[in-house]
């Protein structure tokens, strides 16, 4: 075997997103305490947990809203963690906040600023698939975002975190004051876009997302206390523990 081809074989093997023994907070207060956490490529990986839990703690570190007091984030091999958030992003992580969009500003415009750091025939032909593939912001790009419905608006703010054209796509609880129908929208489009061979880490609480995990993490109290398949996590008393404080 040549040395490039030891190169290449060890690439396929490194995690898409590796983070080991992170430990942050808010000033003095600490959230996260020694959490690991790793997504393989093309993975669906969901982090489940009660409100408070951690989890938007945990993506804002991630992407670089919250440093990193002790431990590593890793994305492809390369460590991330001292990069600002223009950099992580282009590197190929796209965030998903909860609320994900800025509602004074006009569709196309927020799409624009998804895409900002691509050149821009890429973010041209970036915008044409996410109007191809969101036909419903294609016919109203000229409008705001605060016009848009709950679900619009959460459909926008998928085709945002696409636009970077992104290896990972970040979400924090895409869920979030939808429906159950447009809960099964958002599953669908992380579905159709995991087929076009993107990963997906998403912290929610809403249990349904479980149907597309490929692993699950449950967080609690700033500590990951599983670690699993979904058909491991239900032989596991962890949702029990971080949902109702039940303890054996």
């Amino acid at each position: 075997m040549t040395g490039t081809d030891q190169q290449a074989q060890v690439k396929n093997t490194v995690s898409l997103l590796d983070v080991s023994g992170v430990k942050t907070g808010y000033d003095d207060l600490q959230i996260l305490w020694d959490l690991s956490i790793n997504v393989q490529r093309g993975e669906r990986v969901i982090v489940l947990g009660a409100n408070g839990a951690g989890k938007t703690t945990l993506l804002k570190t991630l992407v670089g809203l919250l440093p990193v007091w002790e431990g590593a984030i890793h994305l492809n091999g390369e460590p991330v963690q001292t990069l600002r958030i223009d950099k992580r992003i282009s590197r190929g992580i796209s965030y998903l906040s909860e609320v994900g969009v800025v509602a004074g500003l006009t569709i196309e415009e927020n799409l624009r600023i998804g895409g900002y750091h691509l050149a821009s025939g890429a973010a041209r032909s970036q915008m044409a698939v996410m109007y191809d593939s969101f036909p419903d912001l294609k016919v109203r790009r000229r409008e705001t975002a605060s016009s848009l419905s709950g679900g619009q608006r959460k459909m926008l703010a998928v085709a945002k975190a696409l636009m970077s054209r992104p290896r990972l796509v970040i979400m924090d609880e895409p869920s979030a004051g939808l429906s159950p129908l447009f809960v099964t929208e958002v599953i669908s489009m992380v579905n159709r876009f995991h087929d076009d061979g993107i990963s997906f880490l998403i912290a929610e609480q809403n249990v349904k997302f479980l149907e597309i995990a490929d692993r699950v993490y449950v967080l609690d109290a700033g500590r990951m206390i599983f670690t699993g398949t979904v058909e491991e996590l239900h032989r596991n008393d962890a949702l029990e523990r971080a949902y109702f404080g039940v303890y054996g």
